[in-house]
């Protein structure tokens, strides 16, 4: 393939594309197929939004090779963001049931009626119902597949910011 072809620019805008196919099935599970996504899901949603956003304003900004690597860098750290919280929600779907503490409040609630400290301490230390596999593909959880979007977030974010051309 001509590496002329795919450009920075080229390659920012197919992260967002990525990105916004991510947040469509999320959407189209949630609204189409009756899955409703717990508070770690919602934050995956969050990260995926933020390395789409990061891809599409460099694709509109198309910036040299300084500015390339800058927004390659936050969208590599956006995805890594996502990635830690998808690991962790795959992390608690294979703890037995009886070691989890039970559901937390709806992630609407929590951010309607909580401050920030208590609301990140919901998501990061309460276990929740995440550890429910009611989605698989190819027996793999919906947050095991959504990982490996952010890993191929992640590098094709840094691929994107570091290429020459």
């Amino acid at each position: 393939m001509n590496s002329a072809f795919l450009t920075r620019r080229k390659l920012f805008l197919l992260i967002a594309c990525a990105s916004a196919l991510m947040m469509g099935y999320a959407l189209f599970a949630q609204y189409v197929q009756g899955y409703q996504p717990c508070m770690l899901c919602m934050v995956q949603r969050v990260f995926v939004c933020a390395v789409g956003a990061v891809a599409l304003v460099a694709a509109v900004h198309g910036p040299g090779l300084t500015g390339s690597r800058i927004y390659g860098v936050l969208g590599a750290l956006c995805a890594m963001g996502g990635a830690y919280i998808a690991g962790r929600h795959v992390y608690l779907q294979h703890l037995p049931p009886e070691q989890l503490e039970g559901c937390a409040p709806s992630f609407e609630y929590a951010i309607e009626n909580y401050d920030a400290l208590k609301f990140l301490k919901t998501i990061f230390i309460r276990d929740q119902d995440c550890g429910v596999i009611d989605w698989t593909l190819f027996g793999l959880s919906m947050p095991s597949w959504v990982f490996a979007g952010f890993v191929v977030l992640f590098l094709g974010s840094l691929w994107a910011g570091f290429r020459r051309g």
